[in-house]
This record gives C-alpha cells, structure tokens and sequence, in this order.
C-alpha cells in the first residue's frame, strides 16, 4: 500500500511543479480533488491498496445504494468507508440502516472531524473538539500534534503532523463495548481519537481525524498511518462512500427539504430554544401593545474596580518587562494560598513538605514536587524570562484546579 502510495506521490507533486494555479488549502474531503486536503489519493488508489477484496466506488447515497439500487449478497460481510468533515448526508433514516447493517456483521470505518447526534447516542458515545472555533486556514496551519496507534505490530506507531491537526478526541464511551485503537496528545496526555465500537455482531471503526487520510499527509511521509490505520478493518468486500448525493427515497430526507423547523425539532435543546423564542415573542407583542409610560431611570451601582485595578498593575509589569518581579508575586501569592488552605508552614520546602502538600491537594506526588522544585529554582534567580513566567502560571492554575 505505501508503495502505490508514493508513486502516486511522485506524480501529483511533478503535476504540481507545472500547475500555475494557487494553491487551494481549505478542507474540502473530495475524492476528485487534487487539493492538498482532498481524498484524490487515498479514493483513486482504493482498489490497490484492498486488492484481494472487491471495492464498489458509490455513485450515489449510502441508503439508496443498500435499500433500492444493489443486489448485495446477505451471506457475504462488507466493510464501509467514509471519509469526510462530517456525516450530514447520513440522515437518521440512513443511520438506522448503517446501525442494521452492521448489527448484522458488517464493518463501517467512518472519519469526521463531526459526529451526528443520533449516532452518538445509539452507540454511546461523546467527543470534545477543543479547537471547533478554528475555521479560517491561518488559524489550522498553526494547529500541530502527534497521533499514536495503538498496536505493537506495526513499526512505527507515533506520527507527527505539522497543521490542521485540531485536539479533538473521546470524551466518553461505554468501555464494555469499545476499545481504544489509537490517541492524540493533547496538553501533554495521550486521549483516544479512534476507537472500535462493537455493535451486534459487526463494529464501527470512529476516527475524529479525517484530515490524516488527505492528499497532503499522504504526499508527506504520514502514508502509512493511513495504512495501519485502515489495516483495522477485517479481510472483506470493501463498499467506499464519497458523500456525493443525499438520498432520493429517505423519508427524512424529503421532510428536511420541506419544513424549516425538521432540524429543531430533531435536538431537544434546539427545540426548548425555538419554544422560548416564540413564547418571547407573543409576551413582548402583548407588552407592547400597552400604553408606553416613561422609562424608570436605572441607578448603577458602584463598580468593583479591584480586577481593573490588578490588571493594570499586571500590565505595567509586563510592559517593563519585569518578569522576575511578577515571577515572585506568583510564587508568593501560591505559598499565601498553600499557608490558609492546606494549614502548612512554607518556611522550609523540604521532602515532606512536599508529601504533605501533595497528599492534601490530591496532586501527584511527582508533579507536586517537580512544581515545588520549580519554585525554588525561579525564586533564586536574578532574571527570568517570559516563557518561564507562563509555564509557571499554568503549573499553579493545573495544581489548585485539580
């Protein structure tokens, strides 16, 4: 596979080296774009990279291929493959007939940066997407991280990518049917982006990162994660979904198109909200409709300006420059916090305590005293640098967070 994969390489980038137009970096996830992050590569070489199983490129929708226009042979098993930003053509009728299809044995391995409510709740699961307000192309370039497989067959299990790596990962799942099968760093912890969900006598295959299987990471030494990564899927008849159409038979499909209010009232939350809305609307005609009288002035009290205060202070020292300065104001301000909240004495921060600060905190030993440790370094310094005052600003807020 990784050797198909980098002849292809090979040709797009010599393509490229003639081709005049400016590059497009946005995230499109089309299997016909040559883009650096469209799925021209890993979709035109499917056949290859799964040639000892037969592959069906899908001309139309998902739901409407498995319930009208194939004959599929229900002895067989197949796995599916999506590739995409997210599964907006997977109404909740075609979700049904994806969770059908593979509570009878089937394997559908699904990339979205965004999962669909329904599914979600059907398999038990939730994610966190701690850069979901990134869109503009500048703001993903500077999105860098490692992915991590979890499978000790495979020669290389760590890769490295260099933009549009956004943390998003698992927050929950049901452990008694799912398994990790790999994890991004996030904040310095491995967290799970990819998981196998069993599902009746088949499994769902969720990864949080489409963007690792684009023309771009393929064309950049990152092939064979997409490789390994899809090596997970058992050894069957492959069907490759390039999200081309939505369907034509789904009932929800044709009520989506014909009421304005199908995507509320699909969500619970959205459908309090559009309630709320309209019952704010009938109270605010009805308290209009009354006669006008003048407006009650309204007396503001005095401000609190003891924050306005600190943060003026705070900004003048680092307009000077002054790090050392509010390097030892930290330092102070955590011994203060340690003396009237854990009763400890700060004059000596020895071993114990160390222990002591760390059994009633509920920190971890080790990182209370690399913390502690850090402290005592910076509070001997003539100088410190900027860097240095961050990483033990965040060091403090982690430690009284816990």
């Amino acid at each position: 596979m990784i050797h198909i994969i980098k002849k292809l390489s090979l040709l797009l980038f010599l393509l490229a080296l003639i081709g005049c137009n400016k590059t497009d970096w946005k995230e499109n996830f089309k299997e016909k774009e040559k883009s650096p992050f469209g799925n021209f590569i890993i979709y035109n070489e499917a056949k290859e990279l799964f040639k000892n199983n037969e592959v069906t490129l899908l001309k139309e929708n998902f739901y409407d291929y498995l319930l009208f226009d194939s004959d599929i042979d229900s002895t067989k098993q197949f796995n599916l493959v999506c590739i995409k930003h997210s599964g907006y053509k997977y109404n909740n009728t075609g979700i049904n007939e994806i969770l059908n299809f593979v509570e009878k044995g089937n394997s559908v391995f699904l990339a979205f940066n965004h999962f669909k409510d329904t599914l979600q709740s059907s398999l038990k699961f939730s994610t966190n997407n701690l850069d979901k307000n990134n869109y503009s192309v500048p703001s993903l370039k500077s999105l860098k991280g490692t992915l991590d497989l979890n499978n000790n067959q495979f020669f290389n299990n760590s890769f490295f990518y260099d933009r549009n790596l956004r943390r998003n990962y698992f927050l929950e799942y049901d452990k008694k049917t799912t398994s990790v099968i790999g994890t991004i760093e996030v904040d310095g912890e491995k967290v799970p982006n990819f998981i196998k969900i069993k599902y009746g006598k088949g499994a769902f295959y969720l990864h949080l990162h489409p963007i690792a299987f684009t023309n771009y990471f393929l064309l950049n030494g990152n092939e064979e994660y997409a490789s390994n990564a899809l090596s997970y899927l058992p050894n069957n008849d492959l069907i490759w979904d390039p999200h081309i159409k939505s369907s034509k038979y789904s009932d929800n499909e044709n009520e989506d198109k014909s009421s304005v209010f199908k995507f509320f009232l699909e969500h619970k939350t959205l459908t309090w909200f559009l309630f709320v809305c309209l019952i704010g609307l009938i109270l605010f005609m009805l308290f209009n409709a009354r006669r006008k009288q003048r407006p009650i002035p309204i007396i503001e009290p005095l401000k609190n300006s003891t924050v306005a205060f600190t943060q003026t202070i705070a900004n003048l020292y680092l307009k000077e420059q002054d790090h050392k300065n509010l390097v030892d104001k930290k330092i102070a301000y955590f011994l203060e916090k340690v003396r009237s909240k854990y009763l400890l004495n700060t004059n000596n921060l020895n071993a114990d305590f160390m222990e002591k600060l760390a059994l009633k905190s509920g920190n971890e030993l080790q990182k209370t005293k690399y913390l502690i440790n850090t402290i005592i370094t910076l509070n001997k310094r003539a100088e410190c640098s900027e860097e240095e005052l961050v990483v033990l600003h965040k060091m403090i807020e982690k430690f009284f967070n816990k």
